[in-house]
């Protein structure tokens, strides 16, 4: 039984006080301490953060997500030992689902030479390795679909980040308007209709390759100032055509991009899209059209949105902090009723198992966490008192 508070008894006792303080007004004081407490309990024997999530025919077996994290690690968009390495030690340590970094759809929509990329056939060899490594440890394979953009031809963070020229090994960008990132950068070419198509249709061939690797989790990745971004904020698409101007038409591309991988990927298997929730500039993409995008995406099957924000423009003031990021999800899951993803600097067990229990996103993803502490689940389900299986062949370091 819950601790009873002194008036409790008071008011319970008598029907006369009972009546005059209001039935229902002291009743709802005394049983909602109750369930709370009550509630409190149950999360602590049965964690929030460690309940299986099904999506479609998928089944998570936590709500603890790999978010997709550049490792500019590859040759002409190949695969390799790194990846997975890097991947799969993120499915031996507990994840319930593993996200691929930010997969090019096409040699142009690469951030950097040493990206990822999925725009042909023979990356699927060593794609589907890693995944069928993935499934064996108990994680749901997922990939990220992208396109860079304006944001393309750049060296690797450590290896200056710089745009690159032609003749560093760049190439011409593509955006909705001839516009830079950087003021001092090259501006990129300006999309026609021709270029329109064939991002739509290497976003859908990207999703067939996907698909035939072996992913069960398709997410497109519509943030951090990237192409189909770039088309979404005003900031940056300047278009009087029937892609620029209105809400509508700046969501058209978008709309486009998903029907058309939607059309090949499996009903039965999870779709996600990334968005950057808010530009963080005035009059750049906000939450409001955030909530009205998350809304037809549902309409045109998407299943979850991963709420990030920012990356649109480089002058923007975003005010990291812990979780700075937690209210989008929870705003766009409440207000377009469908799935959400939290993510950025969530850092804590007792962080994400909140994030989850107090319902304001239905998975939650770790970045930087992740490559910090690949054990991540494991660790936290020690801490949070849940009781989960462990690799066979780490049993014998779990700590009773």
């Amino acid at each position: 039984m819950p601790f009873l508070e002194p008036w409790s008894f008071i008011i319970f006792s008598n029907p006369l006080i009972f009546f005059y303080y209001g039935s229902k007004r002291a009743a709802g004081l005394l049983f909602s301490k109750f369930a709370s407490e009550k509630n409190y309990i149950m999360r602590k024997n049965n964690p929030a953060l460690f309940t299986p999530l099904k999506i479609k025919s998928v089944e998570f077996r936590n709500r603890i997500a790999v978010s997709p994290m550049c490792m500019y690690s590859s040759e002409d968009g190949f695969a390799n030992n790194w990846h997975l390495v890097h991947l799969g030690s993120r499915a031996v340590g507990g994840a319930g689902l593993v996200i691929s970094e930010a997969t090019a759809v096409s040699p142009e929509g690469r951030i950097t030479p040493d990206d990822l990329g999925i725009w042909k056939d023979e990356h699927v060899e060593k794609l589907s390795e890693i995944v069928s490594f993935l499934e064996q440890q108990g994680s749901v394979p997922g990939i990220q679909l992208a396109h860079a953009g304006r944001k393309a031809s750049t060296s690797s963070s450590w290896k200056g980040g710089k745009f690159l020229s032609a003749n560093d090994g760049g190439w011409q960008t593509v955006a909705p308007s001839a516009i830079p990132f950087y003021d001092e950068n090259p501006a990129p070419t300006a999309l026609n209709q021709e270029g329109l198509e064939k991002v739509v249709s290497d976003f859908q061939n990207a999703a067939k390759r996907a698909l035939k690797a072996g992913f069960k989790v398709a997410e497109i990745h519509a943030a951090h100032g990237y192409l189909l971004h770039e088309f979404l904020s005003p900031l940056s698409n300047k278009r009087s055509d029937e892609y620029g101007g209105s809400f509508e038409n700046r969501s058209r591309l978008i709309l486009e991009v998903t029907k058309a991988v939607r059309e090949v990927w499996p009903q039965e298997f999870p779709l996600f899209v990334r968005i950057s929730a808010t530009d963080w500039v005035q009059d750049g993409w906000n939450e409001e059209e955030s909530v009205k995008l998350a809304k037809l995406l549902k309409e045109n099957g998407v299943d979850l949105i991963d709420c990030s924000s920012g990356g649109l423009v480089p002058h923007a003031t975003i005010p990291i902090k812990k979780g700075y990021q937690v209210g989008f999800a929870e705003k766009i899951k409440a207000e377009a009723d469908i799935l959400t993803g939290a993510v950025g600097l969530i850092i804590e067990p007792e962080e994400a198992e909140e994030i989850v229990a107090k319902n304001q996103a239905d998975l939650v993803l770790l970045a930087r966490e992740f490559l910090r502490n690949p054990y991540f689940p494991l660790e936290a389900a020690q801490k949070l008192g849940a009781d989960i299986k462990w690799p066979p062949q780490y049993e014998r370091a779990k700590r009773s």
